[in-house]
């Protein structure tokens, strides 16, 4: 690519080139837009994107394998977004922000959640402590217990399921 790139007549090399990039630039949204939460970050972690590659190209062995690695160092970004985004979430009042910051949490809630995780079964909640307590994604739970990713995700699915119902259970006062 690069060979072929320096043997065109400059104008149409530079043609060439933006052709490429514009190109390049349109993928890296699609890729941004479908992972993100809030699409209003797309532009700003496109541009993220950008800087990472122009910092990191003398990194990329083969040249012609940019589009995927742009593509991939993009979606990386994108998840970093999300995650920093439901950590903002996480202090969204004043209130609230404090209490977040607390290292101890709430005794009751906790001994609340405890009874509901253990009245589970044990793969369960495994399951649901490893996605939502440890943050591990989907395909590092299925890599750590050698089982498939959509296994992992039904079961996580019907984990929830069961903890809601279990909670809508309590919460109901009891028939007279």
């Amino acid at each position: 690519m690069t060979n072929f790139l320096r043997d065109m007549e400059p104008s149409n090399r530079m043609e060439m080139d933006k052709d490429k990039l514009d190109e390049l630039y349109r993928q890296m949204i699609k890729v941004v837009r479908h992972k993100l939460i809030c699409k209003n970050d797309v532009g700003d972690v496109v541009q993220e994107a950008w800087v990472r590659i122009l910092e990191k190209i003398d990194t990329l062995r083969e040249s012609d394998k940019l589009v995927p690695w742009a593509k991939t160092i993009a979606a990386n970004l994108a998840s970093n977004a999300n995650r920093a985004r439901r950590i903002t979430y996480a202090y969204d009042g004043d209130e609230n922000y404090e209490k977040a910051l607390s290292p101890i949490p709430d005794p009751e809630l906790l001994t609340e959640l405890s009874d509901l995780l253990g009245r589970l079964d044990p793969v369960t909640r495994t399951l649901l402590l490893y996605k939502f307590y440890y943050g591990f994604r989907d395909d590092e739970i299925a890599a750590a217990l050698d089982m498939p990713v959509g296994t992992i995700k039904s079961r996580i699915h019907r984990g929830r399921e069961r903890l809601k119902a279990q909670e809508k259970k309590d919460d109901r006062p009891p028939d007279p």
